[in-house]
């Protein structure tokens, strides 16, 4: 194993962490602003520069060799591989492009200090390989909402109970699990664990409450990364039996399905985000059951798009609401003759979300739809319904903001620069994306033969051998030419 040629993992992490702290001291609300910009900035800047120094190395996992914790743990607590690589910048770009579309308005109830210990911790989060080490960020990621609650004396009963259960349930099943003794059961705790923090029907209610009580941008940054998928690869996909990985499967097309459906008869936009949102990350959930490398290919593909897309998505809705507060669903708003390049980034986002054609997400979700093809014909046209209902919801509520009579008023509404910067730059990455699909999806069906393979490893009696990856996927990138088409995949993974 490979190390970096230099600590960005460790940069990345404590260059948010340290303002963080310096941010706290201010009094200045644009000082604090500028500050927290910039260390965004620089945190977004090493992780891009961790995946470009990954990508050079000829090993497909790179440890950080100035890991502090290394001698003493007998093994690196953070390292890069093909999972991780693009999930660090895409972390850092939302957190950045967050704090960039936080205009002055928002400056009273939006704690750029609480969001760049958030940042910190969700980076740490996604370049931790250690099981017991992920064990414990995943339960601090829980900390900077609920002192967000706490400040603003928001009710907290609700996300504190669930989250309570959430760790408690991760700790139990990660110590059955490293005992050896019982597994199955560990892996059953650890599945009910991280469901329960991607927010799946009937403990979802968490959720809905943190989009109601906390801020948008606190809610989007704890859900947007969708961490919660990130410990169901590390922690239960390589351990679990096949019927955990059925039952995970079956409860998020529940969970897709109830939430699409929720999504059109919402009355809300905040709720309506939600519930879309959540819909969109349990599809994501369907494609890690197949354990195959199509199906995990799609999943991973469809990740980066839905995070980017609805994070996108999100910030647009929020730009709404510093114009005219909490916005009703209930009522035609006629924002478009106020603010047509606001109306025009709504629908690009929503629709990016469902994988129109032409975006990043149509690649991942036609993959998605491939890999539950081949589980059960009835996932596969689950699949497709639950698409078409996004789709439904989407334009139903950008008629509702932004077609009808406008009301006249007396304020400029006007898209700020920091707003279409921000949108700007995920709608550029999404289409980008979306014209040149090769490059992502042979990252992603890289990862998901190592996925495949550390599965394999753990469970040799349950999973068959995964088919070895066409000749010009099986070597890193660094090693190779063009990427070989993802057909020559699917046949060599039918053979």
């Amino acid at each position: 194993m490979f190390g970096l040629h230099v600590p960005w993992l460790e940069l990345c992490i404590l260059i948010p962490a340290a303002a963080a702290a310096r941010v706290a001291t201010l009094r200045e609300p644009g000082a604090a602003r500028r500050l927290s910009l910039i260390a965004s900035g620089l945190a977004l800047a090493c992780a891009l520069a961790a995946w470009q120094d990954f990508a050079r190395l000829p090993s497909p996992s790179s440890q950080d060799r100035w890991d502090p914790l290394a001698p003493l743990l007998g093994e690196p607590l953070f390292a890069v591989d093909e999972l991780t690589a693009p999930l660090l910048p895409m972390a850092a770009l939302i957190c950045f492009l967050t704090n960039l579309a936080t205009l002055r308005a928002k400056f009273r109830v939006f704690s750029f200090a609480r969001s760049l210990a958030a940042e910190a911790i969700l980076l740490a989060t996604l370049a931790c390989v250690r099981p017991w080490g992920l064990v414990v960020l995943l339960a601090a990621g829980a900390v900077p909402p609920f002192l967000e609650l706490r400040a603003r004396r928001r009710p907290t009963r609700v996300f504190v109970a669930h989250m309570t259960l959430f760790v408690a349930l991760l700790v139990a099943g990660r110590a059955l699990v490293a005992g050896g003794g019982a597994i199955t059961l560990g892996a059953a705790l650890l599945t009910a664990a991280l469901l329960l923090r991607v927010g799946i029907v009937p403990v979802h209610c968490w959720m809905t409450d943190l989009f109601e009580h906390a801020t948008f941008g606190t809610a989007l940054l704890f859900v947007s990364p969708m961490v919660g998928v990130y410990g169901m690869a590390r922690l239960v996909l390589p351990v679990a039996p096949p019927g955990i990985l059925e039952a995970i499967s079956i409860a998020s097309i529940i969970t897709a399905a109830y939430a699409a459906g929720m999504a059109l008869v919402q009355r809300e936009a905040r709720r309506f985000f939600c519930y879309l949102f959540l819909s969109h990350s349990s599809l994501v959930l369907v494609g890690m059951e197949a354990a195959t490398p199509i199906g995990l290919t799609g999943a991973l593909s469809l990740w980066l798009s839905v995070a980017l897309a609805l994070t996108g998505f999100g910030l647009t809705i929020r730009s709404v609401e510093s114009r005219i507060g909490r916005v009703s669903l209930a009522d035609f708003h006629g924002l478009d003759a106020h603010v047509p390049m606001l109306a025009a980034l709504f629908l690009l986002t929503g629709l990016a979300s469902i994988g129109f054609p032409g975006t990043a997400g149509f690649v991942g979700l036609e993959l998605l739809v491939e890999g539950a093809s081949r589980s059960s014909s009835i996932l596969e046209a689950s699949v497709v319904i639950i698409t078409a209902l996004n789709g439904l919801a989407v334009m139903q509520a950008f008629f509702r903001i932004f077609t009808g009579k406008p009301n006249p008023t007396s304020i400029d509404l006007r898209i700020r620069r920091p707003e279409r910067i921000a949108v700007l730059t995920l709608m550029a990455l999404i289409l980008g994306g979306g014209l040149i699909p090769q490059p992502g999806v042979s990252s992603r069906y890289r990862a998901a033969l190592e996925l495949v393979e550390a599965r394999r490893r753990h469970t040799p009696a349950d999973s068959p051998s995964p088919p070895g990856p066409p000749p010009m996927l099986a070597h890193h990138p660094s090693t190779t030419g063009t990427p070989s088409s993802l057909p020559q995949a699917r046949r060599d993974e039918r053979r």
